[in-house]
């Protein structure tokens, strides 16, 4: 059922992802004390930029504009990469951007990315024969990524003596796992960069609903990772000054 309804739960799920991060931040930041302007300003900021992104997305993947296309470069590509590199130069030239990463607690950042889970899909998906078994590799790292959030998130909020190292090593594992989907989808797809070929064709992930997971829950996933390392090292540098 679920392979004949992809698109709903894909779409659904991202939406879901999106109240939660906006809810989340909302509760994160009042428990920090923000001053009630700052904080709506910081949310309602928030909101617009996921909700107009996830609509960008949504709107370029019907039309087909990450398609792939043989002998071109994967349009796909672009949609992954940019926003990560939007993401990172605004942290770094936004002290707005950066105080809101230092207000949210690890444990929230670690928690929010329990919809790695949603990577499930692509397991079915191989199954029955729609995708590649690379990309059933790679649902299988997002669930394990998922599986171990509520660990981390209670190591992080109590506090373990190695709750830094946990924390890294789950980040970093988690960035390995969207980076392989990433090479899967620029290996295995008709382009300019094609090394494989396979039975089950891999031109579904570059057109809705999957290209939705590549162009938006990607790029989310790693900026939250990258968010989250920065907190382990801000943590260890203050760690370090005390002793």
């Amino acid at each position: 059922m679920i392979t004949t309804n992809y698109s709903i739960y894909i779409v659904a799920g991202i939406v879901a992802v999106i109240a939660t991060v906006v809810f989340g931040l909302n509760k994160a930041l009042r428990l920090a004390n923000w001053p009630a302007r700052d904080r709506k300003l910081a949310v309602w900021s928030t909101t617009v930029v996921l909700a107009s992104w996830f609509l960008a997305t949504l709107l370029l993947s019907l039309a087909g504009v990450y398609r792939a296309t043989p002998s071109q470069t994967p349009s796909i590509l672009y949609g992954v990469l940019v926003p990560i590199v939007i993401g990172v130069l605004l942290f770094w030239n936004q002290q707005a951007v950066r105080r809101v990463v230092q207000s949210v607690p690890q444990a929230w950042l670690v928690g929010v990315q329990a919809f790695r889970a949603l990577g499930w899909i692509f397991i079915p998906l191989y199954v029955n024969r729609r995708l590649p078994a690379v990309f059933a590799c790679v649902g299988v790292g997002d669930l394990i990524v998922a599986v171990l959030v509520p660990l981390l998130a209670i190591a992080s909020l109590q506090k373990w003596s190695n709750a830094d190292l946990l924390v890294r090593a789950w980040n970093l594992f988690g960035i390995g796992i969207l980076v392989a989907a990433m090479m899967a989808g620029v290996l295995t797809l008709p382009s300019r960069f094609q090394v494989f070929v396979f039975s089950e064709r891999s031109e579904p992930i570059s057109v809705f609903p999957l290209a939705m997971i590549a162009v938006f829950l990607v790029p989310l996933a790693t900026l939250l990772h990258l968010a989250s390392l920065t907190k382990v090292g801000q943590t260890t540098r203050a760690t370090n000054h005390l002793s």
